[in-house]
């Protein structure tokens, strides 16, 4: 993959699970946001870091403050489903995450969305985000 953003996708496999779907056998739509949240974490895990790490070592939250996604076709039980997650914005206080949730077996793209945090310290208070972090993240989105 050397198109100009697509490599800087981290992606994460996850199979649907019973308890995630309807009588039918679709997913319910909230369970997207859920698996965005595993792409996001696995992206950062991947970087290094870990949320945990943050609040405890740093002192900084990522505090969900938007969640938008677009829904384009069902997904299933059982199905395998691939968690494309990429940062798309950085700022001192500001990071967006952009994912894509793709079937498996054939690519289907099932939906696409964008997760944006507002950084805060322990009372909730905007903060910037360590030197560290600003710096990896910045380098993985150059990549």
């Amino acid at each position: 993959m050397t198109s100009n953003h697509h490599h800087a996708f981290h992606e994460t496999r996850l199979r649907v699970r019973y308890a995630e779907t309807d009588q039918m056998g679709v997913v319910y739509h909230s369970n997207h946001l859920i698996w965005f949240e595993v792409g996001r974490v696995e992206l950062m895990r991947e970087m290094g870091f870990s949320y945990r790490d943050m609040e405890r070592e740093d002192g900084r939250f990522i505090a969900v403050a938007e969640v938008q996604c677009r829904y384009r076709a069902p997904a299933y039980y059982d199905e395998e489903i691939v968690v494309r997650t990429r940062l798309k914005t950085v700022r001192e206080s500001v990071v967006v995450f952009s994912y894509e949730l793709v079937r498996a077996d054939d690519r289907t793209l099932l939906a696409e969305g964008e997760t944006t945090h507002i950084v805060t310290d322990a009372t909730l208070k905007v903060a910037a985000l360590p030197k560290k972090y600003l710096t990896a993240f910045r380098a993985a989105m150059a990549k």
